[in-house]
């Protein structure tokens, strides 16, 4: 029969499922096809809390939520239009973020009495007017996977597992998704295993058939590609672009690339990328602990690499003696936070801007540190150039804050021209007639030489001890201490100098609020302006890259509002540093729930806010 093709602007699709059932595979194909057909897209992965918590529960559901777009979008959405449900548990956990009136696809083979009674269903919610305000599809997901692979030589079990294929064939039917991408991912990803690769391509073909055939589905759906700059554009996570960052700054500064780290949710996928590029001169270290990650690294950048270390809060916690050693040592060194929710433990799977203060004061004595915050996972490149940037140009550790919501998620990225990319220079001290003195300064900067040890005439001590002025000695006078405590925050402090001024979107140009931001908030505080304005109110929009110097117009542009209001995912770390350095009253608006805010919900508090109120 001839079906209906309606056009969308946008769309919010998720799935969810067991932690089993491939939901995180399905999205990113998805999102793949989606980057490659040209839409702007956003994406929010959310993975259980529970390494292996018992199938069909509530703590095992995963989901993957994707928002495109034919125009350009900064947030993974609000709340899905369409909800692939693929048990019980992905149903119920999911469903209160599904407006009424929207979408349901279920896998109604996983609604057996057993699986309903794990997430507390008395009757199955399919045969009832429980669901009546959605469009409920039901399709038997699993005995159709089943039935379409009886043919692969697989064992019913095995060719279960293929049902996400089947999914997002019939999703690619739904929106109109290209199909070779998929196709030739699934052929290189089970290149050693042809019977799964076929079983899986099979899957995914049968799906999209019965999108095809079905007369359950009578409409599908349209979202033209989004209009963007001239480029050549790829779909990238933030711990991605994040490695590629990395790589890219040490061919800009011909140093070669040292990464010493333990695995730690959510920071372990860029240890995972870099090990993949010798051909870079990248060498990984994957090190018994933290402490021995961060010692490792700190090595090599006395040795002339470009050093780094990866880690989450309870990392940073073990490193903060080596951070403090490499501030003393005044050598470059980038460590990487990818924040998580905590403290201790935490929330291994969740996002938080929660490490902020300990990134600024989290080390003992007076030991500032420079601290760079991308804003988006395709801005987690640029942020790791500007990070290498300060780290080699100032002789300092470098702290960059990222977070898992930005780890994990993706977005379309230009991939850039290299030799538009910033040079590093190292600029390595040489010998001279005159005797070497390591605690030297650079007029400009205050950057002591970096001397690369084994080089004759340069040779000096290292070590935690105080460092006399200039000559490196080990010294206990206290006015050199005094002196040498300012020296290296004033290096720290000239870091401004370097830093462009802020950019305010401000369209209207008449706006009285201002609303700051850092980090990975920067797209849902975007959106929320966005709606703010178009209900008749201007505001004001900057945001933080660089949070330790702050840029030096920071205290005047703060000053020239009425009000500044700082949505953070902590209790107001930002705030807090704030009030204290430019004395100006911030109003916060804070979320601590191991989740990105969402703009209905920012929109709310900010217009709340707006208003007058101080709540």
């Amino acid at each position: 029969m001839a079906k209906q093709v309606k056009q969308l602007d946008r769309v919010v699709i998720r799935f969810a499922g067991d932690s089993g059932d491939g939901m995180q595979l399905a999205g990113d194909q998805f999102t793949s096809e989606t980057a490659i057909f040209g839409n702007d897209l956003s994406t929010l992965p959310n993975f259980p809390a529970e390494i292996r918590a018992p199938a069909g529960t509530l703590p095992g559901v995963s989901s993957f939520q994707l928002h495109f777009a034919d125009h350009e979008i900064t947030t993974p959405g609000d709340s899905p239009d369409v909800l692939v449900a693929m048990n019980p548990a992905a149903l119920r956990a999911n469903l209160p973020d599904l407006p009424v009136g929207r979408d349901i696809i279920v896998n109604t083979d996983e609604f057996s009495a057993r699986n309903l009674a794990k997430v507390g269903y008395a009757t199955n919610p399919l045969d009832g007017a429980e669901l009546e305000s959605w469009h409920v599809h039901k399709v038997p997901l699993t005995s159709m996977t089943v039935e379409a692979l009886k043919h692969s030589g697989l064992g019913k079990k095995d060719a279960a597992r293929a049902k996400n294929m089947f999914a997002l064939g019939l999703l690619s039917w739904m929106y109109h998704r290209p199909t070779d991408g998929t196709l030739r991912f699934l052929e290189k990803k089970f290149a050693k295993l042809p019977q799964v690769a076929a079983a899986n391509i099979a899957a995914f073909r049968a799906g999209w058939n019965y999108g095809e055939t079905t007369e359950s589905f009578a409409v599908s759906y349209e979202v033209k590609p989004a209009s963007m700059r001239p480029g050549t554009y790829r779909n990238i996570s933030g711990n991605l672009a994040l490695s590629y960052g990395l790589i890219a700054a040490s061919l800009r500064s011909g140093l070669p690339l040292f990464l010493g780290a333990y695995p730690i949710t959510p920071a372990s996928d860029i240890l995972h990328e870099l090990s993949k590029h010798k051909a870079f001169g990248v060498r990984t270290f994957q090190a018994e602990d933290e402490i021995a990650g961060i010692g490792a690294a700190l090595g090599a950048a006395f040795g002339g690499s470009l050093a780094v270390t990866t880690t989450s809060g309870p990392g940073i916690a073990l490193k903060s003696e080596t951070i403090g050693l490499a501030v003393s040592l005044e050598l470059p060194l980038l460590i990487c936070d990818i924040q998580r929710g905590g403290p201790s433990t935490g929330l291994p799977t969740k996002t938080e801007q929660t490490d902020l203060l300990q990134a600024m004061f989290g080390r003992n004595g007076e030991a500032p540190v420079p601290i760079v915050a991308p804003q988006s996972p395709g801005d987690c490149f640029d942020a790791a150039i500007e990070a290498a940037r300060i780290a080699v140009t100032y002789r300092t550790p470098v702290l960059l804050l990222s977070d898992g919501y930005l780890a994990n998620g993706s977005e379309p990225w230009a991939i850039p021209d290299v030799d538009s990319l910033p040079e590093l220079a190292p600029n390595f001290a040489v010998a001279a007639e005159e005797p070497f003195l390591p605690y030297d300064r650079d007029p400009e900067t205050l950057a002591r030489p970096w001397a690369i040890p084994g080089t004759a005439g340069l040779e000096h001590r290292i070590g935690g001890l105080e460092k006399a002025d200039r000559t490196g000695d080990i010294s206990y006078d206290p006015t050199n201490h005094e002196l040498m405590v300012r020296i290296r925050q004033s290096k720290v402090d000239r870091i401004a100098l370097s830093i462009p001024p802020l950019t305010v979107d401000d369209p209207s140009g008449a706006a009285r609020v201002l609303v700051l931001g850092w980090g990975s908030t920067h797209g849902v505080i975007d959106a929320a302006c966005h709606r703010v304005r178009r209900r008749g109110v201007p505001v004001a929009q900057v945001h933080l890259r660089h949070l330790n110097p702050f840029p030096s117009d920071l205290g005047d542009l703060l000053g020239s509002y009425d009000k500044v209001i700082l949505p953070e995912l902590n209790l107001g770390q930002l705030a807090l540093v704030l009030r204290g350095r430019y004395l100006v009253d911030i109003l916060s608006i804070n979320q601590v729930n191991g989740m990105p805010f969402r703009a209905v919900d920012l929109e709310e508090s900010l217009w709340d806010l707006v208003q007058g109120a101080r709540t």
